[in-house]
Protein backbone atom coordinates (compact mmCIF):
# COMPACT_ATOMS: atom_id res chain seq x y z
CA UNK A 1 0.00 0.00 0.00
CA UNK A 2 2.78 2.32 0.95
CA UNK A 3 4.32 1.71 -2.71
CA UNK A 4 1.41 2.50 -4.35
CA UNK A 5 0.70 5.51 -2.47
CA UNK A 6 3.83 6.66 -3.36
CA UNK A 7 3.41 6.00 -6.96
CA UNK A 8 -0.13 7.69 -6.94
CA UNK A 9 1.49 11.02 -5.45
CA UNK A 10 4.74 11.36 -7.51
CA UNK A 11 5.44 14.19 -9.15
CA UNK A 12 6.33 14.23 -12.71
CA UNK A 13 8.62 16.74 -14.24
CA UNK A 14 6.84 19.64 -16.17
CA UNK A 15 6.55 19.19 -19.84
CA UNK A 16 8.03 21.17 -22.62
CA UNK A 17 6.47 23.84 -23.80
CA UNK A 18 5.82 22.71 -27.15
CA UNK A 19 4.03 19.41 -25.82
CA UNK A 20 1.58 21.69 -24.18
CA UNK A 21 1.10 23.77 -26.97
CA UNK A 22 0.70 20.56 -29.40
CA UNK A 23 -1.44 18.86 -26.92
CA UNK A 24 -4.15 21.93 -26.34
CA UNK A 25 -4.04 22.42 -30.32
CA UNK A 26 -5.41 19.44 -30.53
CA UNK A 27 -8.53 19.43 -28.01
CA UNK A 28 -9.11 22.50 -30.25
CA UNK A 29 -9.25 20.40 -33.41
CA UNK A 30 -11.06 17.96 -31.46
CA UNK A 31 -14.12 20.55 -30.03
CA UNK A 32 -14.00 22.62 -33.14
CA UNK A 33 -14.42 20.38 -36.03
CA UNK A 34 -17.87 18.80 -36.43
CA UNK A 35 -16.72 15.03 -36.90
CA UNK A 36 -14.23 14.38 -34.03
CA UNK A 37 -16.72 16.43 -31.86
CA UNK A 38 -19.73 14.22 -32.57
CA UNK A 39 -17.27 10.77 -31.57
CA UNK A 40 -15.71 12.72 -28.29
CA UNK A 41 -18.86 14.70 -27.28
CA UNK A 42 -20.43 11.50 -25.10
CA UNK A 43 -17.55 12.38 -22.53
CA UNK A 44 -18.55 15.90 -21.91
CA UNK A 45 -22.11 14.84 -21.23
CA UNK A 46 -20.37 11.97 -18.54
CA UNK A 47 -18.99 15.16 -17.05
CA UNK A 48 -22.18 17.12 -17.51
CA UNK A 49 -24.45 14.28 -15.67
CA UNK A 50 -21.72 13.72 -13.08
CA UNK A 51 -22.36 16.95 -12.36
CA UNK A 52 -25.99 16.73 -11.36
CA UNK A 53 -25.34 13.75 -9.82
CA UNK A 54 -22.21 14.37 -7.13
CA UNK A 55 -24.64 18.11 -6.29
CA UNK A 56 -27.46 16.06 -6.29
CA UNK A 57 -25.34 13.73 -3.11
CA UNK A 58 -24.09 16.47 -1.68
CA UNK A 59 -27.84 18.25 -1.40
CA UNK A 60 -29.16 14.87 0.15
CA UNK A 61 -31.19 14.26 -3.03
CA UNK A 62 -31.80 10.73 -3.74
CA UNK A 63 -29.95 9.64 -6.60
CA UNK A 64 -31.76 7.05 -8.74
CA UNK A 65 -29.66 6.95 -11.68
CA UNK A 66 -27.98 7.94 -14.67
CA UNK A 67 -28.69 7.02 -18.12
CA UNK A 68 -26.40 8.36 -21.33
CA UNK A 69 -27.83 7.76 -24.76
CA UNK A 70 -25.94 7.14 -28.14
CA UNK A 71 -26.95 10.73 -29.38
CA UNK A 72 -24.76 12.11 -26.66
CA UNK A 73 -27.95 13.05 -24.64
CA UNK A 74 -28.06 11.98 -20.82
CA UNK A 75 -30.57 12.06 -17.78
CA UNK A 76 -29.50 12.15 -14.04
CA UNK A 77 -32.51 10.64 -12.38
CA UNK A 78 -33.58 12.50 -8.53
CA UNK A 79 -35.72 12.15 -6.28
CA UNK A 80 -36.70 14.64 -3.47
CA UNK A 81 -38.41 18.02 -3.26
CA UNK A 82 -39.12 18.94 -7.20
CA UNK A 83 -38.30 22.94 -6.13
CA UNK A 84 -36.30 24.44 -3.17
CA UNK A 85 -32.32 24.95 -3.39
CA UNK A 86 -31.12 21.25 -3.41
CA UNK A 87 -33.01 20.97 -7.21
CA UNK A 88 -31.74 23.94 -8.28
CA UNK A 89 -28.07 23.59 -7.45
CA UNK A 90 -28.65 20.47 -8.79
CA UNK A 91 -29.63 21.58 -11.91
CA UNK A 92 -27.05 23.97 -12.20
CA UNK A 93 -24.33 21.58 -11.55
CA UNK A 94 -24.44 19.93 -15.16
CA UNK A 95 -23.02 22.74 -17.76
CA UNK A 96 -20.34 23.91 -14.80
CA UNK A 97 -19.15 20.44 -14.31
CA UNK A 98 -17.15 19.79 -17.75
CA UNK A 99 -14.84 22.90 -17.06
CA UNK A 100 -14.41 22.98 -13.45
CA UNK A 101 -12.83 19.52 -13.77
CA UNK A 102 -11.08 20.89 -16.38
CA UNK A 103 -10.06 23.44 -14.38
CA UNK A 104 -9.05 21.07 -11.42
CA UNK A 105 -7.35 18.96 -14.10
CA UNK A 106 -5.11 22.04 -15.15
CA UNK A 107 -4.16 22.27 -11.79
CA UNK A 108 -3.30 18.96 -11.35
CA UNK A 109 -0.71 19.00 -14.42
CA UNK A 110 0.94 21.49 -13.69
CA UNK A 111 1.33 20.71 -10.20
CA UNK A 112 2.91 17.34 -12.23
CA UNK A 113 0.27 14.87 -10.42
CA UNK A 114 -0.57 12.70 -13.63
CA UNK A 115 -0.81 9.81 -12.23
CA UNK A 116 -3.24 10.90 -9.54
CA UNK A 117 -5.40 12.85 -12.17
CA UNK A 118 -5.43 9.34 -13.95
CA UNK A 119 -6.63 7.57 -11.31
CA UNK A 120 -9.33 9.97 -9.97
CA UNK A 121 -10.97 10.03 -13.73
CA UNK A 122 -10.92 6.05 -13.50
CA UNK A 123 -12.10 6.31 -9.51
CA UNK A 124 -14.89 8.43 -11.10
CA UNK A 125 -15.76 6.54 -14.03
CA UNK A 126 -16.20 3.33 -11.88
CA UNK A 127 -18.44 5.39 -9.64
CA UNK A 128 -20.68 6.30 -12.41
CA UNK A 129 -20.53 2.90 -13.54
CA UNK A 130 -22.28 1.61 -10.26
CA UNK A 131 -25.49 4.45 -11.25
CA UNK A 132 -26.00 3.63 -14.74
CA UNK A 133 -28.94 2.85 -15.37
CA UNK A 134 -29.30 1.79 -19.37
CA UNK A 135 -26.79 -0.54 -21.76
CA UNK A 136 -25.74 2.04 -23.92
CA UNK A 137 -24.79 4.47 -20.95
CA UNK A 138 -22.68 1.26 -19.21
CA UNK A 139 -20.94 0.04 -22.23
CA UNK A 140 -19.14 3.47 -22.84
CA UNK A 141 -18.43 4.02 -19.45
CA UNK A 142 -16.61 0.45 -19.65
CA UNK A 143 -15.21 1.55 -23.03
CA UNK A 144 -13.56 4.74 -21.42
CA UNK A 145 -12.79 3.08 -18.23
CA UNK A 146 -11.14 0.30 -20.07
CA UNK A 147 -9.24 3.35 -22.06
CA UNK A 148 -8.15 4.59 -18.55
CA UNK A 149 -6.72 1.66 -17.63
CA UNK A 150 -4.66 0.68 -20.22
CA UNK A 151 -3.26 3.97 -20.28
CA UNK A 152 -2.36 3.84 -16.85
CA UNK A 153 -0.99 0.06 -16.90
CA UNK A 154 0.58 0.06 -20.26
CA UNK A 155 1.41 3.80 -21.71
CA UNK A 156 4.86 5.35 -20.32
CA UNK A 157 4.62 8.56 -18.15
CA UNK A 158 5.10 10.86 -21.05
CA UNK A 159 2.28 9.46 -22.99
CA UNK A 160 0.18 9.85 -19.70
CA UNK A 161 1.35 13.32 -19.42
CA UNK A 162 0.42 14.41 -23.01
CA UNK A 163 -2.65 12.50 -22.71
CA UNK A 164 -3.58 14.50 -19.47
CA UNK A 165 -3.02 17.96 -21.27
CA UNK A 166 -5.46 17.08 -23.86
CA UNK A 167 -8.12 15.82 -21.67
CA UNK A 168 -7.51 19.06 -19.39
CA UNK A 169 -7.61 21.09 -22.50
CA UNK A 170 -10.81 19.46 -23.89
CA UNK A 171 -12.42 19.64 -20.86
CA UNK A 172 -11.50 23.59 -20.51
CA UNK A 173 -12.70 23.75 -24.62
CA UNK A 174 -15.28 21.21 -24.52
CA UNK A 175 -17.20 23.28 -21.67
CA UNK A 176 -17.91 25.88 -23.79
CA UNK A 177 -19.49 24.71 -26.69
CA UNK A 178 -22.49 22.81 -25.28
CA UNK A 179 -23.00 25.88 -23.95
CA UNK A 180 -22.98 27.55 -27.11
CA UNK A 181 -25.37 24.73 -28.49
CA UNK A 182 -27.86 24.83 -25.67
CA UNK A 183 -28.38 28.83 -27.01
CA UNK A 184 -28.88 28.11 -30.23
CA UNK A 185 -31.47 25.23 -29.44
CA UNK A 186 -33.49 27.73 -26.92
CA UNK A 187 -33.47 30.50 -29.77
CA UNK A 188 -34.62 27.93 -31.83
CA UNK A 189 -37.68 26.84 -29.38
CA UNK A 190 -35.83 23.39 -29.20
CA UNK A 191 -34.71 23.25 -25.82
CA UNK A 192 -37.73 23.56 -23.43
CA UNK A 193 -36.70 20.88 -20.33
CA UNK A 194 -33.09 21.95 -20.82
CA UNK A 195 -31.56 23.07 -17.49
CA UNK A 196 -31.63 26.58 -18.02
CA UNK A 197 -35.55 26.04 -18.74
CA UNK A 198 -35.70 24.19 -15.84
CA UNK A 199 -33.84 26.90 -13.38
CA UNK A 200 -36.20 29.62 -15.02
CA UNK A 201 -39.34 27.63 -13.55
CA UNK A 202 -37.68 26.49 -10.31
CA UNK A 203 -36.41 30.33 -10.06
CA UNK A 204 -37.59 34.18 -10.76
CA UNK A 205 -34.67 34.70 -13.13
CA UNK A 206 -35.09 34.03 -16.75
CA UNK A 207 -33.04 30.65 -18.87
CA UNK A 208 -31.15 33.47 -20.90
CA UNK A 209 -29.44 34.25 -17.22
CA UNK A 210 -28.78 31.11 -16.67
CA UNK A 211 -26.74 30.38 -20.02
CA UNK A 212 -24.55 33.49 -19.00
CA UNK A 213 -23.82 31.66 -15.88
CA UNK A 214 -23.06 28.83 -18.03
CA UNK A 215 -20.60 30.73 -19.94
CA UNK A 216 -19.48 32.55 -17.70
CA UNK A 217 -17.88 29.73 -15.38
CA UNK A 218 -16.92 28.46 -18.51
CA UNK A 219 -14.88 31.15 -19.96
CA UNK A 220 -13.17 31.90 -16.03
CA UNK A 221 -12.36 28.33 -16.19
CA UNK A 222 -10.78 28.09 -19.63
CA UNK A 223 -8.80 31.35 -18.52
CA UNK A 224 -7.62 30.02 -15.11
CA UNK A 225 -6.47 26.70 -17.12
CA UNK A 226 -4.77 28.09 -19.30
CA UNK A 227 -2.98 30.12 -16.99
CA UNK A 228 -1.93 27.20 -14.99
CA UNK A 229 -0.55 25.60 -17.74
CA UNK A 230 0.99 28.02 -19.87
CA UNK A 231 4.47 26.95 -20.50
CA UNK A 232 6.00 30.26 -20.60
Amino acid sequence: MDKFWAHLIAVQPAPDPWVVGVSALAALVIVGFRMPWQVSRGLITIAHEGGHAVMALLTRRKLEGIRLHSDTSGVTLTRGRPTGPGMVLTAMAGYVAPPLLGLGAAWLTEQGHITLLIWGVLLLLVCMLLLIRNLYGALILLVTGGAVFALIMYAPAEVQQVVALVAAWFLLFGGIRPIIELQHKRRRRQARDSDADQLARLTILPGGFYVFFFLLVALVSMVFGAYLMNPL
